[in-house]
């Protein structure tokens, strides 16, 4: 993959893992179930930070003028 497109990668997985991490918590919850809501939180946190990732990546591309 080229760099131009790695910081788009990166928020689409974090954007994958958050939609998924909200339906475990959610589900979880649903069902009380502490162990399903807990990998639900862990999920939309690891989306968050590579939704964040992505973002640096675009700007330190921006930033050298690819």
């Amino acid at each position: 993959m080229n760099r131009e497109h790695e910081g788009m990668s990166d928020k689409i997985k974090g954007a994958v893992n958050k939609v998924k991490g909200e339906a475990k918590d959610q589900w979880g919850n649903a069902t009380d179930n502490r162990k399903l809501q807990a990998e639900g939180k862990w999920d939309k946190a690891k989306g968050e930070i590579q939704h964040r990732i992505g973002e640096w990546k675009d700007g330190r591309d921006e930033r050298s003028g690819r």
